[in-house]
């Protein structure tokens, strides 16, 4: 730019700040258009002659435009000085303080401006914990934004808060459709399940099902009860919604697509670029979802191959699963078949099947056996039974089922059946659906199995076992099994079942007693062969008032926090499918057993311990309520207090009755010597050299805590 030029700019910039109304646009064109060495001068100048004359807008408009010059020249303070000499307005002001110029990065503090002047009365705004709201007032005394919610009237917010918190709902947000026109929503989730579930993808994002529910339920659409019912109607009119992707595992998101897949040149174009395995292995199940493949060119079937091929090479040595699945793929469409005998060599060796299996959806599992024996089935056979042992137990269910009329299969499972030490999975597999094998007379007695089983349910488990462990216990609990199960078993068998499993005490007391009641019923003979127990003298059992209160309101939090949670996940996981395939469901229901398991015993013990004060106890010699100082024989003095079965503070010295401790020292009076063991074993002798009453210290620890009751 020439000197004339520039000089002409200047006079014309000298002229648009002589005087109000600022000629805004105009200025900040000829600040663009000037030299470097003019356009750091002129924004100064025009912000202190906007400033000076209190013209806020101006002077907003400027900061914004010319923020990279006056944060190298002001800093934040500076830019903040000039907005507020820029304005009288309280509220203005108040944002202008809040929003952190001079701490936070320009930019963040500008958005927060901007943001805090949109934050008007009767704006609708969402957040993630409260949903949508009204804002009803904004205070500038207070720096609070009053928002109301639909389940939290009247709640404030700071400004800092408010800016990190809300958003500005949009008109098509499912929460606006619902506070504008309720009847439409309610008539989506009536009559158009599936589009309601689109509308809340739309509004909230890509999201897992489970989550899907949480929102539903928050925001009053679907009651949690009425979750499983609503989801089938909207599933299965999403399965045929081109725009919907259902995802194969409960924790991938469910995902709406922009525009309907139409699957022509630009997607095999972009199929071509793929380099992620899983994403490649998604696009060709689409793809194969809609009918189309017989349809495809050469050109495109050998994209389809290319990418294929491309995704079985990263999988390898990474994920035998994504492998094998990859492999079902390229077998199902037939585009290599070199590659797909050399996908069926990797797993083959070293038997990676095995792996692959663990990790597979349970409904593919089928697809592996039908793989792993497609090119040779009888001499893959004998090779797949050979590790039937070492099989999860979806794999295992899908070879004997693929197998179930072969000799050679029989011969191999009555073999391992007989076996003492038989494999977990397969007596869990065999007893659960005794129905589908009983007709293969190779197989050992059924009270054979039974004692395996009896077996299996005893002692502690891990993995696979473990959970082999928890079916076994809820096939003795089922009442129908039973009843099937002793159908099928002779007199004698009976009583030899009915006594081995009476005889099992590593089961839990109240489910084991439950299971023989029940064994009676069915077979009332065995009444008589029933073990009565002897009742123990009973010894009163107390605890302090505070671990008594303790006890009790971890007892009510089980009670109506932790089994109700759980029954939600048992109907979550309902809602997934085949129950003898569901993972999440059988872990939800071993969970409820466990808790109320748990339920059962806490309440037993509730009703059976006292809780006291031990006001009363006398301290002539050691008892429950009593200090003891013991001497050892080698080492410093120590003071105990021995209270209750559940009270424990070592910090305190207090040590509950049932310890080992305790124990040695109970009926003992002072000067009478007792026997010490350390944590390694060793025993060493004490004398006690003194028995108190309790002090006032440990009455009031004894006292029940606040908050809680007994």
């Amino acid at each position: 730019m020439d000197k004339k030029s520039t000089e002409e700019m200047e006079t014309r910039f000298g002229e648009a700040i002589q005087h109000p109304p600022y000629p805004v646009d105009e200025i900040l064109e000829l600040i663009s258009a000037a030299p470097a060495s003019k356009s750091d001068d002129w924004t100064l100048a025009a912000l202190k002659a906007f400033s000076d004359d209190g013209d806020f807008n101006s002077t907003y408009r400027l900061v914004r435009a010319g923020k990279a010059v006056l944060d190298a020249k002001l800093q934040g303070g500076g830019i903040r000085d000039a907005l507020r000499k820029s304005t009288r307005d309280r509220m203005l002001l108040a944002f202008i303080d809040s929003v952190g110029f001079g701490v936070r990065p320009l930019d963040e503090a500008l958005a927060r401006l901007e943001r805090l002047m949109a934050f008007q009365p009767g704006r609708l705004v969402l957040n993630t914990t409260w949903g949508l709201g009204e804002i009803r007032r904004v205070d500038a005394f207070y720096r609070r934004i009053i928002v109301d919610f639909r389940t939290r009237k009247g709640h404030q917010l700071t400004f800092d808060a408010a800016c990190e918190t809300l958003v500005f709902a949009p008109e098509d947000h499912i929460l606006v459709t619902a506070r504008a026109d309720p009847e439409r929503v309610q008539k989506l989730l009536k009559d158009e399940p599936g589009e309601f579930v689109k509308a809340m993808l739309k509004s909230f994002g890509d999201m897992p099902v489970t989550r899907l529910e949480e929102l539903s339920a928050q925001h009053g659409f679907v009651k949690q009860a009425n979750w499983k019912t609503f989801w089938e109607h909207a599933r299965a009119e999403l399965r045929k919604d081109k725009l919907v992707e259902i995802p194969t595992r409960r924790a991938e998101p469910l995902h709406l697509k922009a525009t309907a897949e139409t699957y022509g040149d630009s997607w095999f174009t972009a199929f071509a670029q793929m380099t992620d395995p899983k994403s490649i292995l998604s696009s060709v199940r689409e793809l194969q979802g809609t009918g189309r493949l017989k349809a495809l060119t050469d050109d495109d079937r050998a994209k389809l191959a290319d990418r294929l091929a491309f995704a079985l090479k990263g999988a390898r040595g990474v994920d035998d699963a994504l492998y094998a699945r990859l492999a079902f793929c390229l077998a199902d469409l037939n585009l290599d078949p070199e590659r797909i005998a050399k996908a069926r060599t990797y797993l083959w060796t070293e038997n990676r099947y095995l792996a692959a299996a663990r990790t597979l959806p349970a409904r593919e599992t089928g697809a592996l056996v039908v793989f792993l024996t497609a090119d040779d089935r009888e001499s893959r056979k004998h090779e797949l039974f050979k590790t039937l042992p070492e099989m999860c137990f979806p794999f295992l269910t899908e070879t004997l089922t693929f197998f179930k009329n072969d000799a050679d299969c029989e011969d191999v499972v009555a073999t391992l059946l007989k076996d003492p030490a038989a494999p977990a999975t397969l007596v869990t597999l065999v007893l659960g659906r005794y129905e589908d094998f009983k007709h293969w007379s190779k197989l050992p007695p059924l009270v054979v199995i039974l004692t395996h089983a009896i077996a299996l349910g005893e002692g502690r488990q891990s993995g696979e076992t473990l959970r082999m462990q928890n079916v076994i216990r809820r096939l003795f609990a089922d009442q129908k099994w039973l009843e099937g199960i002793f159908s099928q078993l002779q007199p004698a068998d009976r009583i030899l079942f009915f006594e081995r499993f009476q005889a099992s005490i590593a089961w839990d007391p109240s489910t084991h007693h439950l299971i023989v009641v029940r064994m009676t019923r069915i077979a009332p003979e065995l009444a008589e062969r029933q073990v009565r127990k002897v009742e123990a003298p009973k010894v009163e059992r107390l605890t302090s008032f505070r671990s008594y209160a303790e006890r009790k309101a971890a007892y009510q939090k089980l009670v109506n926090v932790d089994i109700p949670k759980n029954a939600h996940d048992i109907d979550v996981a309902r809602s997934y499918g085949d129950l003898r395939e569901n993972f999440e469901y059988q872990s939800a229901k071993d969970e409820q057993r466990a808790l109320l398991q748990k339920q059962t015993l806490m309440q037993e013990e509730l009703n059976a311990v006292k809780a006291t004060d031990f006001a009363e106890v006398a301290a002539d010699e050691v008892r429950a309520g009593t200090t003891v100082t013991i001497i050892p024989a080698a080492g410093a003095q120590a003071v105990y207090t021995i209270l209750g079965e559940w009270d424990n503070d070592l910090e305190r010295g207090i040590i509950s009755n049932k310890t080992r401790l305790a124990q040695n020292m109970l009926g003992r009076k002072v000067g009478d010597r007792v026997e010490l063991s350390d944590a390694e074993g060793r025993v060493s002798d004490a004398v006690i050299a003194a028995i108190a009453p309790l002090s006032d210290a440990i009455r009031e620890w004894m006292k029940v805590p606040d908050g809680l009751s007994i």
